[in-house]
């Protein structure tokens, strides 16, 4: 497995729409234990491929507590098939806008549809903290950040907060 570096804000990479896994294969498998190796090495709890510059609708997940064994999820191809109209709201945060956290409002439960490392379709019921990550993950397959859940005044500072940061490093 590799660790791979993350797109961080404001590169234009975020805001692709990813194309879908054709089949599942050892390329796809690969792909996400190295995102896995990426997310644990962060620490994060969710990846999406786009994160590290793949534009591949797979992502990778583990909301286990700290001290509790691993429990790593791949989702290939993933959809939400039904989300509640009850409403939740969590603190996020994304490895590829470090250290800016926002609380998000978002369906509280979620039936998603997707393929696992076995390439069978798998349905699963969300809710609470994996509800959130799921949802802000497969956003990212769709080129949306969690910053475009939150106001736009917070929005934009926080965008040209990490574009100055950007320039600097130039």
């Amino acid at each position: 497995m590799t660790i791979k570096p993350l797109i961080i804000l404001p590169d234009p990479v975020l805001r692709t729409v990813s194309a879908p896994i054709e089949r599942v294969d050892d390329a796809v498998l690969k792909l996400a234990d190295d995102m896995l190796e990426t997310m644990y090495d962060a620490p994060g709890i969710g990846l999406a491929a786009i994160q590290i510059g793949v534009p591949r609708r797979l992502l990778v997940i583990d909301v286990a507590k700290e001290g509790d064994p691993a429990q790593p999820m791949v989702f290939i191809n993933p959809e939400i098939v039904k989300s509640s109209d009850e409403r939740s709201v969590y603190e996020e945060g994304c490895l590829s806008i470090p250290e800016y956290y926002a609380e998000v409002e978002r369906p509280a439960t979620v039936t998603v549809k997707h393929i696992g490392r076995d390439g069978k379709e798998h349905t699963l019921e969300a809710d609470g903290l994996l509800a959130t990550c799921f949802q802000h993950e497969l956003d990212h397959l769709n080129g949306i950040l969690f910053i475009d859940h939150i106001s736009r005044l917070k929005r934009e500072m926080v965008i040209k907060k990490f574009t100055k940061a950007a320039k600097a490093k130039v």
